[in-house]
């Protein structure tokens, strides 16, 4: 597997190809890499872009976890990638981290969740599954450990997956995202899904309490609590230690005990919390948590039944 490794990255440099601008049909020549690599596949006629970060520690010789991690609304792959990142951790926990670059509407990248991007023809669903097959082709992946979390929009969208591509991912994470109506009233997830909300109360732009466009957080924890055969009546909440004062929040910690193997329901409810990324940079963002590192060890824990 290294010699093979070895011997595509040269015929990458022989041919001059850029891991940064990387052409979609010169994306399974990057297969069998590790670093930072930006590849692109065509998918329902339209040509689409995602960065790859393959940690060093990959050889190919044990399948590894993938984390599709999906950027926030007029935001961008790469932006992702530094805000909400993952890379260190991967590096020591060896997965893959994937990061899916949107399409415009009306000049701004997006998910088609629904909600406010009703408009949207766009089969994200799709391309999501295309890709994954494209990495499965390329690099020795553990199919039962897909997850996927995202910030905002990104968050809406792992839901989506959750719903309607719930057979090849094993848990979701969502960082001020929710469910939209249309999201909510058509999932259909065919198992057990864990599921981890990260969401501030004072978010002013995915409301915590919903809105005509968006289900409230309540609503969503509520919808997976139902389906994780979850008990909402005995949740526990948890205040954990308020390690940084400066940022003018506190978290919550709730959980659901369920009675199902392989199914949860956790919530850190960031009290006077924004429209942030928990430990990532930035005023008002709070840093009693780091949300990757949450949700990293909350996925770590789950797996998909294998038949």
């Amino acid at each position: 597997m290294k010699q093979t490794s070895f011997l595509i990255l040269a015929l990458l440099l022989a041919v001059g190809c850029d891991n940064s601008t990387t052409a979609p049909e010169q994306e399974m020549q990057q297969m069998e890499t590790v670093g930072t690599i930006t590849a692109g596949l065509t998918h329902d006629g339209l040509d689409r872009t995602y960065i790859l970060y393959v940690p060093e520690s990959y050889t190919g010789d044990t399948p590894v976890p993938v984390v599709f991690n999906f950027h926030g609304y007029t935001s961008n792959a790469t932006e992702q990638m530094g805000y909400g990142d993952f890379r260190a951790i991967a590096d020591t926990a060896g997965f893959i981290v994937v990061h899916p670059q949107g399409t415009l509407l009306d000049g701004s990248t997006h998910w088609n969740v629904g909600g406010w991007t009703l408009a949207s023809t766009v089969d994200d669903v799709g391309f999501t599954a295309a890709l994954l097959d494209k990495l499965i082709e390329g690099y020795n992946i553990d199919e039962s450990r897909i997850y996927s979390t995202g910030m905002s929009n990104g968050g809406y969208m792992s839901f989506l997956l959750a719903c309607q591509l719930s057979n090849r991912i094993t848990a979701v994470a969502s960082v001020t995202g929710s469910m939209t109506p249309e999201t909510y009233s058509a999932c259909n997830p065919q198992h057990p899904t864990p599921i981890l909300q990260i969401h501030g109360t004072n978010d002013s732009v995915v409301p915590y309490s919903g809105a005509v466009w968006t289900r409230s957080i309540e609503d969503v924890l509520d919808y997976w609590v139902t389906h994780n055969s979850c008990d909402g009546s005995m949740k526990t909440v948890a205040d954990l230690a308020n390690t940084s004062t400066a940022d003018g929040s506190t978290v919550d910690y709730i959980t659901y005990p369920c009675s199902v193997d392989n199914a949860a329901v956790e919530h850190y409810q960031v009290a006077g919390g924004f429209h942030t990324w928990p430990g990532a940079e930035g005023p008002g963002t709070n840093q009693d948590i780091d949300a990757s590192v949450e949700i990293w060890r909350f996925f770590s824990r789950y797996a998909l039944p294998t038949n």
